[in-house]
């Protein structure tokens, strides 16, 4: 069990990145509160809102919110840097015991809080929220299981099947967390790789409450990437097992020429429609080869230009009403300027 010195409370902080999300804000923080109150009297609970660029009108939602709740903090980042990036920074910037990442559009039921506050209560470093099942379409489910598949397959880590970044991590985590800074990242790969006592607690996703996906097709297509090239080198063994292949093949072709040409010369069948399909099926083989090799050239090249990855445009932490009151001018007990 987390230890805590004598009359200090534990403080849980919620991680939400927020990409147009203006439909789902006020629901969210309104749901949140409602479920963690009953464990007002044991946690301090606070609330790390990172707008990722958003083009609607999230920011000005949530710097409403922050003026209306002094436990509200939001991040302003300078553009959109995506999703793990968004986390990335609050995890960044978050002070507390614990950390609870979720995501803003309500398929994370907040009610799985407590049951991952219970697990670390257990003695448990991370508790990862496991999905029994989600309300998405059948197309979704498909390449969802399909890359969870192919992932434990090719990956050096065993990373938990049906989850997300929905989990509830100790304050030592974040901090080994920190240390991680490659650019294409995949934190629930991060999480499984770095150890630490972990549990999963499995629930049923609700439906997204309002607004669009933020990973089409094309984003979910990278983010597999992501996660097989950062924690796999199995792409490049399979470029020399496939080469070793097509070496034998062509092995057992020359025997093949050579042996119509020697015992059955009437049957050889002049032309270059063989040669043209072969020269057209290495050369495809080849520029696959080429493009596995580039993905991890292409990642290693933004490592080591080793920009900052992600820009702040502004803090803005929830004031109490006497700290709204002096900044305003008026006196908070006379309400006089």
């Amino acid at each position: 069990m987390p230890t805590e010195p004598s009359g200090t409370r534990r403080r849980i902080t919620f991680v939400f990145p927020i990409y147009n999300e203006e439909g789902n804000i006020d629901l969210l923080h309104r749901t949140v509160d409602e479920v963690t109150a009953p464990l007002a009297d044991r946690y301090d609970f606070s609330f790390l809102y990172v707008d990722d660029g958003s083009r609607d009108s999230s920011l000005a939602l949530l710097t409403a919110l922050a003026e209306r709740d002094n436990r509200v903090t939001v991040v302003e980042l300078s553009r959109n840097f995506g999703h793990q990036m968004a986390v990335t920074a609050g995890l960044d910037l978050v002070d507390a015991d614990a950390t609870i990442i979720m995501d803003s559009d309500l398929q994370d039921p907040p009610r799985v809080a407590l049951e991952l506050i219970e697990k670390w209560e257990e003695g448990f470093d991370v508790v990862y929220a496991q999905r029994r099942s989600r309300q998405d379409s059948a197309f979704k489910k498909i390449t969802a299981s399909a890359f969870y598949w192919f992932l434990r397959k090719m990956a050096a880590v065993d990373i938990p099947k049906n989850t997300g970044d929905f989990r509830l991590i100790d304050r030592k985590v974040v901090d080994e967390l920190r240390r991680y800074r490659e650019r294409d990242r995949f934190l629930r790969g991060l999480v499984s790789y770095i150890g630490f006592k972990q549990t999963a607690v499995v629930f049923d996703r609700d439906k997204r409450h309002a607004g669009v996906t933020g990973y089409p097709l094309r984003k979910m297509l990278r983010f597999a990437a992501d996660g097989i090239l950062g924690f796999s080198v199995t792409p490049l063994r399979l470029i020399s097992r496939f080469g070793y292949l097509i070496s034998a093949l062509s092995f057992f072709g020359v025997l093949y020429v050579i042996g119509v040409k020697l015992f059955a010369p009437q049957t050889a069948v002049p032309g270059w429609a063989f040669i043209t399909i072969a020269m057209f099926f290495l050369g495809g083989i080849q520029i696959i080869m080429l493009g596995v090799l580039g993905s991890y050239i292409g990642r290693t090249y933004s490592q080591v230009q080793n920009r900052p990855l992600y820009g702040v445009a502004s803090v803005r932490t929830g004031l109490t009403q006497l700290e709204r009151a002096v900044e305003s001018g008026v006196d908070a007990g006379t309400g006089v300027r």
